[in-house]
């Protein structure tokens, strides 16, 4: 069972890691120039939120990547949402 409950958190963080890399325009660890015509802004990646998610599983605890201007809200768990009951 424990299993289950890592491999789900692991499936929701890279979810929410490729939500943020979309919303950003950039994937981890890739550096923008500050004079690159194509960077969509300075906005940058910092660090993590802590959740405890409650599943069909049990409650699972996931790291929400956060970005610096506070722009990124998750689609696959929403803001102030604990229940992903709903979720296979």
């Amino acid at each position: 069972m424990n299993s289950m409950k890592e491999l789900f958190s692991d499936v929701l963080q890279t979810v929410m890691e490729a939500e943020l890399e979309e919303k950003l325009g950039y994937e981890k660890s890739e550096r923008v120039s500050n004079t690159d015509e194509n960077a969509m802004s300075k906005n940058y990646r910092n660090g993590y939120s802590k959740k405890t998610v409650k599943t069909q599983l049990g409650e699972v605890d996931v790291k929400i990547p956060r970005d610096r201007n506070g722009k990124y809200e998750p689609q696959i768990i929403e803001k102030y949402n604990r229940n992903a009951d709903g979720m296979e």
